[in-house]
């Protein structure tokens, strides 16, 4: 693995740990050049449905643009990386557990409110005041009542 710090070719792995869920492997390295230390995760590599647009189009599902937005919504917020990582797997994971080739982006915005609400309140909030496309400030009143509920 290339050290993402100076690009040296040989790092070693300091600790190895499953994830809570027991799909993925976490891993710490440290650079043998540079000495300084970070994290890889390992996963198996299992295709995901595409998501079928609002307006019918059809695009693959990259884990990339969830995770942007899940930290766009989460910006400024108290909650670390790993949590986010968790959040992502679970989104996924419903995903991959639905066998469907194709999931509409709304079951997609669900599942990322669902992961939010459990999160942050306020990265709820935030995520669906676009995501729903608030008009005026009862929206915002009945999501952040709604955030408050028990899932």
């Amino acid at each position: 693995m290339r050290c993402p710090f100076c690009g040296h070719h040989e790092t070693q792995v300091v600790e190895t740990r499953d994830s809570d869920e027991g799909d993925s492997i976490r891993r710490r390295r440290r650079c043998n050049d540079c000495d300084k230390r970070f994290t890889t995760y390992e996963r198996a590599e299992v295709e995901l449905p595409a998501i079928v647009k609002r307006d019918g189009r059809r695009t693959d599902y990259e884990r990339d643009k969830l995770k942007s937005s899940l930290m766009l919504a989460l910006r400024k917020r108290p909650v670390g990386a790993e949590a986010v990582e968790t959040a992502i797997e679970h989104i996924e994971a419903k995903l991959r557990q639905s066998g469907d080739k194709e999931v509409d982006s709304t079951l997609l915005g669900e599942l990322v409110m669902k992961e939010l609400r459990k999160l942050d309140k306020v990265a709820y909030v935030r995520f669906a005041s676009v995501y729903r496309s608030f008009d005026d400030v009862s929206e915002f009143v009945a999501a952040i009542k709604e955030s408050g509920k028990k899932n």
